[in-house]
C-alpha cells in the first residue's frame, strides 16, 4: 500500500491511502495508532474489527481507534484508495468525548458526508480555496453529529468572540504574504483551531483559509493593476508558494488570467467588452409585464 503524507499539522493530520493488493493477497494484522476517519473514495474493501466485519464501498468512512487491531480484506474487489484524516486526542475531546463514537468501525455512504469526503479530496488537488485542515475538522464534526444523532448548534457569538475574529482577520489580512495555517491563526487570538474555525467562519462569513487566499488575491490584483514586477514575482510576493496555483485560482475568481487582468487595468477595454457581451449573452433577460 502507498501512503502519502498530504499535510501534517499539531491537531490533524491528512494521509492518501491508495491499495492495490488484489483477491489473492492474504490479510495480515494492523493496529490503529491513533484516531482515524478515512473517506473511501474508490474501489471497495473489507474492515474486520473487534469481531465485527463490514464492506466499505465508494462513500464508505472507516473509523478507527488507537490501539484497535483490524484486518483488511479484499475477496470482491482489487484495490481502493482513501483519504485519512488522523486527529490528535486532544481534537477529539473538543469534536466530542464520547468515545464510543469511535468504535464504529464503519458509516455507510451517506450523502451529508460524502459532499465533505469530496470537498477535502478537492482540496487535496487545488480545486477548491477551502484549507485541506478545515474540511478535515469539518468532516471529523460531521462524522460525530451523524454517529451520535445529536447536532450541535454553535453558540451566539459573544461581543469579545466578535472583536477576537476581526483581530485575527486583521492580523491575517497583515500577514497574508507568510505561510499561514489555522493553528498558528487560532494561537494568535488564543483559541483552540475548531473553535476558531467555528468562531470565525461564523462571525465573517468566511473560514479562516478562505479569508488568507482571498486576502492574496486582493493584494495581487493591486499589484497587477499598479506594479511593473512580473507575474510570478506577484505570486511569490503575495503569499502563494507556486505560480501555477496562483494563476489558476486567480482565473477561478476573476474569471481572467493575472496576464489579462493587468492588459485591462493597462486600459485594454476589449477585455471588459468580451466579459460584460458574455453576462449579457447568459443572463436571463428581464420579463416584460404587460400593463
Amino acid at each position: 500500500m502507498a501512503a502519502t503524507t498530504v499535510m501534517r499539522r499539531g491537531a490533524i493530520s491528512v494521509i492518501d491511502y491508495r491499495c492495490d493488493v488484489g483477491v489473492d493477497a492474504e490479510p495480515f494484522v494492523e493496529l490503529h495508532s491513533g484516531f482515524d476517519v478515512a473517506y473511501v473514495r474508490k474501489g471497495s474493501f473489507g474492515y474486520c474489527a473487534r469481531g465485527e466485519s463490514f464492506e466499505l464501498v465508494a462513500g464508505s468512512i472507516l473509523v478507527g481507534h488507537p490501539g484497535d487491531e483490524y484486518v483488511c480484506t479484499h475477496d470482491h474487489g482489487c484495490g481502493d484508495e482513501c483519504l485519512s484524516f488522523q486527529l490528535s486526542p486532544e481534537l477529539v475531546e473538543t469534536i466530542g468525548d464520547r468515545r464510543e463514537i469511535w468504535r464504529t468501525g464503519r458509516v455507510p455512504p451517506l450523502p451529508e458526508l460524502m459532499v465533505l469526503g469530496e470537498l477535502a479530496q478537492a482540496a487535496v488537488e487545488g480545486r477548491s480555496d477551502v484549507g485541506l485542515d478545515e474540511v478535515g475538522m469539518l468532516f471529523a464534526s460531521r462524522f460525530v453529529e451523524v454517529v451520535s444523532g445529536r447536532k450541535r448548534n454553535p453558540p451566539e457569538a459573544r461581543a469579545r468572540d466578535r472583536r477576537r475574529a476581526v483581530e485575527a482577520a486583521l492580523w491575517m489580512d497583515a500577514h497574508s504574504h507568510e505561510p499561514i495555517d489555522l493553528e498558528h491563526a487560532a494561537r494568535e487570538v488564543g483559541l483552540g483551531a475548531f473553535h476558531f474555525l467555528r468562531l470565525f467562519a461564523r462571525v465573517l462569513g468566511v473560514t479562516p483559509h478562505q479569508y488568507v487566499v482571498r486576502s492574496r488575491l486582493r493584494h495581487a490584483a493591486r499589484l497587477l493593476a499598479g506594479d511593473a514586477r512580473s507575474i510570478t514575482d506577484v505570486a511569490f510576493d503575495v503569499g502563494f508558494g507556486d505560480l501555477s496555483n496562483f494563476v489558476r485560482t486567480f482565473h477561478r475568481a476573476a474569471g481572467i488570467s493575472p496576464r489579462r487582468f493587468r492588459q485591462a487595468a493597462k486600459g485594454d477595454r476589449a477585455i471588459f467588452r468580451d466579459r460584460l457581451a458574455a453576462f449579457a449573452i447568459t443572463a436571463p433577460l428581464p420579463t416584460v409585464r404587460a400593463s
